[in-house]
């Protein structure tokens, strides 16, 4: 596989950060490796959020449980 084209920068544009970060990656990574580590955090962020999902759950049946009829 070939690595990913990196943007060409106008001359009178600094890069930014992100920018100088993602031709430091497609120089040393090859496209199947940037794609599995993308997918990685898109996994770690959605775990995060069903994380949450389930304490917010839980917070909710504690309350309905405390009740008294």
């Amino acid at each position: 596989m070939q690595a990913a084209p990196v943007r060409p920068v106008r001359a009178n544009a600094i890069p930014s950060v992100t920018d100088a970060l993602r031709a430091m990656e497609s120089l040393l990574l090859r496209s199947g490796q940037r794609t599995a580590r993308r997918n990685a955090w898109t996994a770690v962020l959605e775990d995060r959020r069903r994380a949450k999902d389930r304490v917010d759950a839980q917070h909710v049946l504690e309350a309905v449980a405390g009740r008294t009829s």
